[in-house]
């Protein structure tokens, strides 16, 4: 899989590393991703998602069904 949040879309950036001479090389900034397990109550079922951890507090704030909602809305399969 690629390394892209499942809900938030959260992608790898690019920039430069700079070192002490100001020597300028391209680099990757990874997202930090997790792969996690949740419990969807409504369904009674285990649904396994790669997310960023500001997904995963957005997950505990907003609640589970209400994210996995908006993201079969953007057309998302789960």
């Amino acid at each position: 899989m690629a390394r892209v949040c499942q809900v938030t879309g959260k992608k790898p950036q690019t920039g430069n590393s700079v070192s002490h001479s100001n020597i300028k090389t391209k680099r990757r900034f990874l997202p930090n991703l997790q792969t996690k397990r949740f419990f969807f109550a409504e369904e009674d079922r285990w649904v396994t998602l790669k997310v960023s951890t500001e997904a995963l507090r957005t997950i505990n704030k907003n609640g589970l069904s209400t994210v996995i909602k908006e993201m079969r809305l953007n057309g998302s399969k789960i």
